[in-house]
C-alpha cells in the first residue's frame, strides 16, 4: 500500500504522527472506451467553450456557476488563504459510544500508520479506545475539504471513517408515511418468526458478487479463445403475494427447509400445541382432502341419476316383452275358435 497522506493525531497535549492509507479498494471490472472497428482507445480533448482552444491542465482553474452565464474563477491562491486548521493534524474533538453514530453517516475508510518514534503513543491512543469501548470524534482536512471523522479500532489498527455533515443527509419524503397502514398483530408475530428463522451470524466472506465472477470468466475466455461457459440462470423472484399471511407462513417454511430444520408439525398426536405454520399445514390438507372427495361426491351421484334414468327403460322393455309374449296365446285362441264356427 502507498501513504496518500502525512499529519498527525491531536489527542490533547499528545501528539501522534501518522500516515493514511485507503482501507478499502473497489474489485469492479474496468473498461475503456475502444473503436469497435480496430480497437483504438477513444480519446477525448479539453476545450473551451468560448474560444474553442485546448487547454492543458495548468491553463484549468475553477469556477462557481452563480447563474444567469455569469462564473467566479477560484485559483489556486484563493484556496490556500482558506482557513484550514486542520490541514496536516486530526484533532481529536470528543468520545462517543459507537452506537451513537449513524451509520448513514459514514463514507469512506482509512488506515493509520504510526509514523518514527509515535508506536508507543498510537498503541496507548489504541489501547485506550478498547478499554473505553468509544470512539473518537475527529476533523481532518482531505483533498482541500475539512471533513468530520471517527477514529476507531480494527484489527489491531488505528481506523479513519470520514463522514458525512448532518446537512448532506437527505430526508425521506414519501407518500406511504401519510398513510394509516396498519398491521394485524398476528402478521407482525409472523414477520418476527421469519427473522427468527433467518437470524444467524454474519460472516461477509460467504458472500459472493456472482456477475463478476461470471464477468472475468466471460473475459478469460476471450483472451483463451474458447468457448464462453454461459452461468447458470437465476432463479426468478417471487410474483408479489396477494395474501401477506400465506406468504409469510411459506417464507418461514422456506428458511427452515433451508437450514435442515424439521418441518412444523400439527397438534393431533403428538401432544403438543400447534403452531401457526402447522395450523395453516393442517387447513391446506383438509381442503385438499375435502376437494379429492368432492369428484368422487360427483361421480356417485352421476351414477344415482344414470341408474334412475335407466329404471323407466327397463320397465318398458319389460312391459313390451311381456305384450310379445302374449301375441302367441292370443293367435292360438284364434285357431281353437275357428273348427266351431265352420261346424
Amino acid at each position: 500500500m502507498r501513504a496518500i497522506w502525512k499529519g498527525a493525531v491531536s489527542f490533547g497535549l499528545v501528539s501522534i504522527g501518522v500516515k493514511l492509507y485507503s482501507a478499502t479498494e473497489e474489485k469492479d471490472i474496468r473498461f475503456h472506451q475502444v473503436h469497435r472497428e480496430d480497437g483504438g482507445r477513444i480519446r477525448y480533448k479539453r476545450t473551451c467553450s468560448v474560444c474553442g482552444e485546448e487547454v492543458t491542465y495548468d491553463d484549468i482553474a475553477k469556477g462557481y456557476d452563480i447563474g444567469g452565464g455569469e462564473m467566479v474563477i477560484l485559483t489556486d491562491e484563493d484556496f490556500a488563504d482558506l482557513p484550514l486548521t486542520s490541514s496536516r493534524a486530526i484533532d481529536v474533538l470528543e468520545f462517543v459510544p459507537a452506537e451513537q453514530v449513524d451509520p448513514i453517516l459514514y463514507n469512506k475508510a482509512y488506515f493509520l500508520e504510526p509514523e518514527g518514534t509515535a508506536a508507543k503513543p498510537y498503541v496507548l491512543l489504541r489501547d485506550a479506545l478498547i478499554d473505553s469501548e468509544r470512539v473518537a470524534i475527529v476533523k481532518v482536512a482531505l483533498r482541500q475539504r475539512e471533513q468530520l471523522a471517527t477514529l476507531r479500532v480494527r484489527e489491531g489498527v488505528l481506523l479513519l471513517n470520514t463522514m458525512l455533515w448532518p446537512d448532506e443527509i437527505r430526508t425521506p419524503d414519501f407518500g406511504f408515511l401519510d398513510e394509516d397502514l396498519k398491521v394485524r398483530p398476528p402478521e407482525l408475530a409472523m414477520a418476527s418468526s421469519l427473522i427468527d428463522s433467518m437470524t444467524g451470524e454474519f460472516e461477509p466472506d460467504v458472500f459472493t458478487d456472482d456477475y463478476r465472477a461470471a464477468l472475468q470468466e466471460v473475459i478469460d475466455a476471450k483472451v483463451e479463445g474458447r468457448e464462453v461457459v454461459q452461468p447458470e440462470e437465476a432463479e426468478e423472484a417471487p410474483a408479489a403475494a396477494v395474501d401477506l399471511m400465506a406468504a409469510l407462513k411459506a417464507s418461514v417454511e422456506r428458511a427452515k427447509a433451508a437450514r435442515g430444520e424439521p418441518a412444523a408439525r400439527g397438534g393431533g398426536g403428538g401432544g403438543g400445541e400447534p403452531t401457526p405454520i402447522s395450523s395453516a399445514r393442517s387447513a391446506q390438507k383438509a381442503a385438499e382432502k375435502k376437494a379429492a372427495k368432492a369428484p368422487a361426491k360427483k361421480t356417485a351421484a352421476k351414477k344415482t341419476a344414470e341408474k334412475k334414468a335407466a329404471e323407466p327403460a327397463k320397465k318398458t322393455a319389460a312391459k313390451k316383452t311381456t305384450a310379445k309374449k302374449a301375441e302367441p296365446a292370443k293367435k292360438t285362441t284364434a285357431r281353437k275358435a275357428a273348427p266351431r264356427k265352420s261346424a
